[in-house]
């Protein structure tokens, strides 16, 4: 390093509370670690960040130096967004504190929390709101996206949960921005990624869930496949907002409640949690007893948070991973065909296509409500490669893109901006959809220069 970097970096080091951390640094390369292992960068300087001031310095430090800039909470994003090259990154994943307003049923959560952070401190208050599947994942990607999970069919969207957000702009300065402050940008925020600046903090409102939940997992043979496939439509059209039904074909991982013979056996798998009277969820789930010739189930009351945390064993760290999605309006038999094609091939163990099943609450809104636009998808597929080895990577990828082509007529043409990988440029319109013209015009008002564009990037209008 020469002297004049070395004298930048003081610079940004002066005044700054948490810590910054340069190549040859003893917690660079664990620092420089996320999610998808498919993920390989170097960023110049990491500045893991203590306060919303930290945050202030990162974002004008790298402004000023003409850095590319990365922001990352739970560097979780499929897309490797976290980090950047050669840059800064300004990380949140110290920034985790938790404050509950039982009485108001409100929570504020600080930007580098994951969900696993928000649901413990609001289920100790027997409250909870709508967040995904994955415990380890950040709040903040999952909410600037639009955010969905177990309770939006009752709830909606993680967004329409908003009530405000503090956030650092591209002019280093901190606005609260909600529906009566910076409306534009809060309108901005709820769907349109992390485009419009650094949420420091987030508030969330609150709803009575749990603590204990009817939720859990029926599992049939795949060769049962289409007939539960459509007897899953014809239920799920006609719950009632409180229960949830997701499914899911892979190989059986070696749960407890399977006879072994089945581990590692393709499989379809019905997971499902009733947010209200667990009684009333007993009866409602008796049909899907019927589905077909059970090979195990693992259906009862049990903790909301231990629910929240099930799938997190098959979504581990340092795994590479691919994605490919679709939003649907309609599950039709051609759909499912593809399906059961596709997943008669799948190109390694952890491999696994899920269809989520929302609608009911998440519908209600306007479509131009918030920059989330997507309030026509009544189910959310997607099809998750997952291998370990590098030398694997075409299969595996090739595997899911010839996929997503093959079920593409069936697909309503939106797209989920959360589950984009780093190659599909191509459908940032697609997620945004007729929000986006509106969008770029206040990322112009917000962020001029595009500082951030390490994201499914918006351009200034």
């Amino acid at each position: 390093m020469t002297t004049s970097q070395a004298g930048t970096i003081e610079q940004l080091k002066g005044g700054f509370t948490g810590e910054i951390l340069l190549p040859g640094d003893g917690a660079y390369d664990s620092a420089r670690q996320i999610w998808n292992a498919m993920i390989d960068k170097r960023p110049a300087i990491i500045a893991r960040c203590a306060t919303t001031s930290d945050v202030v310095r990162g974002v004008n430090f790298a402004r000023d130096k003409g850095l590319l800039l990365a922001v990352r909470g739970g560097g979780h994003h499929i897309a490797g967004n976290a980090l950047c090259n050669d840059g800064l990154v300004v990380d949140l994943s110290k920034m985790k504190a938790a404050h509950v307003d039982p009485a108001g049923r409100r929570v504020t959560i600080e930007g580098g929390a994951t969900l696993a952070d928000l649901d413990a401190a609001t289920q100790a208050h027997g409250l909870a709101t709508p967040v995904g599947i994955n415990s380890t994942t950040g709040i903040a990607g999952l909410t600037l996206g639009g955010g969905f999970g177990w309770l939006s069919r009752k709830y909606g969207m993680t967004v329409d949960n908003l009530e405000s957000a503090e956030v650092v702009t591209a002019a280093g300065e901190v606005v609260r921005a909600s529906a009566t402050e910076h409306s534009d940008l809060f309108w901005a925020l709820r769907g349109g990624g992390g485009n419009f600046g650094v949420v420091t903090r987030f508030e969330f409102r609150l709803h009575p869930v749990g603590p204990n939940v009817l939720s859990g997992l029926i599992v049939y043979p795949f060769s049962e496949a289409k007939r539960v496939l459509q007897q899953y439509r014809d239920f799920v059209a006609k719950a009632p907002d409180e229960l949830t039904v997701w499914t899911v074909l892979r190989q059986a991982p070696p749960l407890p409640f399977l006879p072994a013979e089945v581990h590692g056996k393709k499989i379809i798998a019905l997971a499902l949690i009733h947010a209200d009277d667990p009684e009333e969820g007993e009866r409602l789930i008796k049909p899907l007893h019927k589905f077909g010739t059970i090979l195990g189930e693992h259906v009862g009351v049990q903790p909301y948070l231990a629910w929240q945390q099930t799938f997190d064993p098959l979504l581990t760290a340092g795994a590479r991973n691919y994605w490919k999605s679709h939003n649907l309006s309609k599950l039709e038999d051609g759909l499912f065909d593809a399906i059961i094609e596709y997943a008669g091939k799948l190109p390694s163990p952890q491999c696994e296509i899920f269809i989520a099943a929302i609608g009911g609450a998440t519908a209600r809104p306007a479509s131009d409500s918030a920059a989330y636009t997507h309030r026509d998808a009544t189910f959310v597929m997607n099809v998750h490669s997952r291998w370990e080895n590098q030398e694997d990577d075409k299969h595996g990828i090739g595997w899911a893109r010839d996929f997503f082509n093959a079920t593409t007529p069936f697909a309503n043409g939106g797209a989920y901006v959360n589950f984009l990988t780093a190659d599909e440029g191509d459908r940032v319109r697609a997620a945004y959809g007729p929000n986006y013209e509106r969008l770029a015009q206040v990322k112009r008002r917000y962020d001029p220069e595009n500082l951030f564009r390490m994201n499914q990037n918006i351009a200034p209008a």
